[in-house]
């Protein structure tokens, strides 16, 4: 009777840490997958994490795979490490920012933070439950050895439950504390005042950040909102041009109210990327459904 029970209770594992693998490695999957898309629509034009993105996707999928044909604890593990490390530089990019990128509050990466910390919790837990190598489902020879297994197992699972946790209240803390709204972001007062910015001379605002503009703009309307401008916090205000600003100078009234600053017909943004006057990293750049480019004097 004690065998048949430890070999029920062996199968029971195994059938627990077979469905907890596959779901962890859906999970991943499923990180790797907004990781494209993102990268597709955009992210690829922002030096660095452009191709962080990329990598992230080909290792997700390279260990999902890995997680779903191998039984083995280091695939589940590195799995498992793997969507907590995809998490930690999320949290890096919103509250500190990452290669000169700060990321913002955005559907997409809640979805994304979620579910690291889902596919963290289950790949970890497969990987505890998994059986050794060579030895699936075998029960140990002494019930001292089993209590001492089994003290451990629980011990890892309160680990791994409270590493997850305090990884979901990390997540909640930083997308408290990103920023989301455009009328928060916007630059007003604006004051525009031109700077010699990798080799061209651009505008800048009064505290000497690049000045951009987006191309599915009209002189008429702003097509930048939401999480856009979050990312491009658009130039409110009354306009007052500085030395050497020899074009024309003007606002419109953007969605929802307030005026925005235009230049020679282009509504003006400041870039998040940018972290201080000289900087231009947005100029370029594929990002919220258009290109971005530094607003040049017009001479």
């Amino acid at each position: 009777m004690i065998v048949v029970g430890r070999h029920r209770r062996a199968r029971v594992i195994s059938w627990l840490q077979v469905r907890l693998r596959i779901a962890g490695a859906a999970l991943l999957a499923t990180s790797a997958g907004i990781h494209l898309d993102l990268y597709l629509t955009g992210y690829r034009s922002i030096p660095t994490i452009g191709w962080l993105f990329l990598t992230q996707f080909v290792v997700g999928f390279s260990l999902t795979i890995a997680a779903l044909v191998s039984r083995s604890r280091l695939a589940a593990a590195a799995s498992a490490l793997f969507a907590l490390s995809t998490l930690g530089a999320y949290l890096l990019a919103v509250w500190i920012g990452l290669f000169g990128f700060r990321e913002i509050r955005t559907r997409a990466g809640i979805a994304a933070g979620l579910i690291e910390v889902a596919a963290f919790g289950m790949l970890a837990l497969a990987a505890i439950t998994a059986a050794p190598a060579g030895q699936p489902g075998r029960p140990p020879r002494r019930t001292r050895v089993l209590g001492r297994i089994q003290t451990v197992l629980s011990m890892l699972v309160g680990a791994v439950g409270a590493v997850s946790l305090g990884a979901l209240a990390l997540l909640g803390v930083a997308l408290a504390n990103a920023g989301s709204s455009p009328a928060a972001a916007a630059t007003s007062g604006a004051t525009l005042k031109t700077a010699l910015v990798g080799g061209a001379t651009v505008l800048t605002d009064a505290s000497g950040l690049t000045l951009y503009w987006f191309a599915p703009d009209t002189p008429a309307r702003s097509t930048c909102t939401g999480s856009c401008a979050a990312y491009w916090p658009p130039v409110t205000g009354s306009p007052q041009a500085g030395p050497g600003v020899t074009g024309r100078v003007g606002t419109i009234t953007r969605p929802g109210g307030g005026r925005q600053v235009t230049y020679d017909g282009h509504p003006l943004y400041t870039y998040i990327g940018d972290r201080g006057p000289g900087q231009a990293q947005g100029n370029d750049l594929d990002l919220n459904g258009g290109l971005w480019y530094e607003a040049r004097v017009s001479g």
